[in-house]
């Protein structure tokens, strides 16, 4: 969301100053995030190094709303809602700075962006904020609650990027499935259905969605992921295995509404699983602890992000008494390891098959695609170029197209 974010002010710069490099820069926007504490830190060491090179800093995205050290340092700051309003927000470090903190009802589809052409990937925003209380959650103090963007003019953004040559739309929110809610309907599925109907050769990845939200709508999510054009993607954050842990976190959903929709999406496509986990959050045990270690030794997701817990300020979660740091990190070793095998185990399936993958970035030697269930694999081409490839090998988290092997021999 924050690189949608970034597209827009981007186009909104250009217009009026000229995109520099950061060392030739006499202002330096962060747009930021203040999911977690380490990354707060990161960024206030960031704008501090900054300011010390004699450059004036803007501070954007979530930590504005979230963090009195970040903002206080800034020269000027605007929250997520008002990216419209950068070029103010520049304008005013030369005079004493401004705080553009309101909060707004800003539908961004209405905004033009200026997209990197490194890769064949547009992001689009299709809501901001969500209907959720989680304990731990910083963010929504950023983006408060939904605001769900119109249906029209996020079709609308997504066939004009088709027709500038985008092949990848990323579609983003706090919740993506939890889109429509605030107007009163679930409205996901009719909204991937009208942009399937789209001419042109792309593919769709939705982004996260909360298990309750998925099992709500279960039978239409299903029968709108049966087009082409939608990647047969899952990101279905099960946070803990653990019911009792999630009933602490104010999660809102059970292991087992989670397991339901994996199991319902599996028995219809071939898909790629991704998920998340909070290890260490302060009332896991360690017999709470192994519930998710179990279930994900059954669940086997392709793709596990392992976030370990971080205390925010203002959050129900922040009175808690941690656990020490040597356990969790000691946790957060065992889930990565599973996390490792699993995923070399998922992908060893795939040696010597061949899969149609769509060319989305490059590296220096190499091109990074995907396979219609979004799996990462590396090959060689062009970008935004559909071709067929052959595994000839794999790594827990990618697999390698036998034509790149052959090229440059071990990788």
């Amino acid at each position: 969301m924050n690189q949608a974010d970034s597209d827009i002010m981007r186009k909104l710069i250009a217009e009026k100053f000229r995109l520099a490099p950061t060392e030739e820069a006499e202002v330096v926007v962060i747009n930021s995030c203040g999911v977690i504490d380490f990354t707060e830190r990161k960024i206030i060491r960031r704008i501090l190094e900054l300011k010390n090179a004699g450059k004036k800093v803007v501070l954007a995205g979530c930590l504005p709303r979230i963090s009195r050290s970040a903002i206080e340092l800034a020269d000027s700051a605007i929250s997520p809602d008002n990216v419209d309003r950068i070029v103010e927000a520049i304008n005013s470090v030369f005079n004493g700075g401004i705080r553009i903190l309101s909060w707004r009802d800003l539908d961004k589809t209405c905004l033009q962006k200026l997209r990197s052409r490194d890769n064949v990937i547009a992001v689009v925003s299709i809501s901001e904020g969500c209907l959720g209380h989680c304990s731990f959650c910083a963010t929504k103090f950023a983006r408060g609650k939904l605001r769900s963007f119109s249906l029209e003019g996020i079709v609308k953004e997504v066939e004009e990027a088709v027709k500038s040559g985008f092949k990848e739309i990323q579609l983003t929110a706090q919740d993506t499935g939890c889109y429509g809610l605030d107007k009163g309907e679930f409205l996901l599925p009719k909204l991937l259905e009208e942009i399937s109907k789209i001419d042109g050769e792309f593919r769709v990845r939705v982004g996260m969605m909360n298990p309750q939200h998925a099992k709500k709508q279960l039978d239409s999510l299903l029968k709108a992921f049966e087009s082409d054009k939608i990647y047969k993607f899952l990101h279905l954050p099960v946070q803990h295995g653990d019911n009792k842990i999630l009933e602490d976190m104010r999660r809102d959903h059970s292991v087992e509404d989670f397991l339901e929709v994996v199991e319902s999406f599996r028995k219809n496509f071939e898909i790629t699983l991704s998920t998340d986990i909070i290890v260490g959050y302060p009332t896991e045990t360690e017999e709470s602890f192994w519930k998710t270690y179990e279930l994900l030794e059954e669940v086997k997701p392709d793709i596990v992000n392992i976030t370990r817990f971080s205390k925010r300020k203002g959050t129900t979660a922040e009175k808690l008494k941690e656990i020490p740091g040597w356990i969790v990190k000691e946790r957060s070793r065992k889930l990565t390891e599973l996390s490792i095998r699993i995923g070399l185990e998922n992908n060893k399936e795939f040696l010597g098959k061949e899969l149609k993958v769509l060319i989305t970035s490059s590296g220096k030697k190499w091109m990074l695609s995907r396979s219609d269930s979004y799996r990462a694999v590396i090959t060689v081409g062009e970008l935004g170029v559909t071709k067929i490839v052959k595994i000839g090998a794999f790594r827990h988290n990618y697999l390698l197209d036998e034509e790149l092997l052959n090229k440059n021999g071990i990788f």
